[in-house]
């Protein structure tokens, strides 16, 4: 495929969507704000079109950090800049839409707790993640206290890490004073108020963590409501499961197709017996020739 040439700062209007995907607006909204936040964490990339007048340039990779830049007003944005075949665009544009995540991940939440306890220091961590000192900071303190319905709200942009910091160091009396503070603050507004509201309640009566097993009650038997409710969310946990089942199949199907033509290419053979990684594990060799 083509081959990386130097990142740029690239000017917005230069750039061409070729092929726009339609955007769900709350996850543009979380976009928007994650750079507003943090900044952009990567670059998007572009395709240098050929051409005797001003250069222009078709989006490879990076639809939704374009249009965020758009949004905050931004006339330029950095840009690792290609030169390379529409077709190999197309591809490059395909595999970075089946490898990106279907959730945010709190993976990278505990990662940075981790590295905590490895001795790094939160600047060290900041560089490494992306991420601001302030949201480092923050987060290190919601996982040294097991505020674990805290961390899910940050994690799934409910909820601001600074409120949730704020809420965790507040008494039960004082967490409606931080409620106000940020919506003054214009941070919690809306749905997300009311959403942290009942967060705040459901850490009132369960706790700060999530409880793991079937739930007992020393104040008598289970009603057949919690029951039910224990039913139910047993059945969303195994739905999550199959979701997530059924798109990691769907990015192997494509990992394997694109292998297979990949090793029908005269050239890509010749380079990988070069570097003597012309060989296979015997399982992936055998669904590769179609014997599975």
């Amino acid at each position: 495929m083509g081959s990386v040439q130097s990142i740029e700062m690239v000017s917005i209007g230069a750039i061409d969507v070729v092929n726009p995907r339609a955007r769900n607006r709350r996850v543009f909204k979380e976009i928007v704000t994650s750079v507003a936040e943090l900044g952009l964490k990567r670059p998007i990339t572009v395709k240098r079109k050929a051409g005797d007048g001003d250069q222009r340039y078709d989006l490879v990779c990076g639809q939704g950090r374009l249009e965020a830049y758009q949004a905050l007003g931004q006339r330029e944005i950095p840009a690792i800049v290609i030169d390379a075949t529409n077709e190999d665009s197309a591809i490059m544009s395909l595999v970075e839409n089946c490898a990106r995540r279907q959730h945010r991940s709190i993976d990278l939440l505990h990662d940075i707790d981790g590295l905590r306890q490895r001795g790094y220091e939160f600047d060290d961590i900041a560089r490494k993640t992306g991420l601001t000192v302030e949201y480092v900071r923050g987060v290190s303190n919601l996982l040294e206290n097991g505020e674990q319905r805290l961390l899910r709200a940050v994690e799934a942009g409910q909820l601001p890490v600074s409120i949730a910091v704020l809420i965790s160091q507040a008494e039960d009396n004082d967490v409606q004073n931080v409620l106000q503070h940020a919506y003054e603050e214009k941070l919690l507004r809306g749905q997300r108020l009311l959403a942290a509201k009942k967060l705040i309640e459901q850490r009132r009566r369960r706790g700060k963590g999530y409880k793991t097993g079937p739930r007992r009650s020393d104040d008598g038997p289970i009603s057949s409501n919690a029951l039910l409710r224990a039913y139910r969310q047993d059945v969303d946990r195994k739905r999550v499961l199959v979701r997530k089942s059924n798109s990691t199949k769907a990015r192997l199907v494509f990992i394997l197709e694109a292998l297979r033509k990949l090793l029908t290419e005269p050239d890509f053979l010749t380079i990988l017996e070069g570097e003597k990684l012309d060989t296979l594990p015997k399982n992936l060799a055998v669904r590769l020739h179609g014997q599975a």
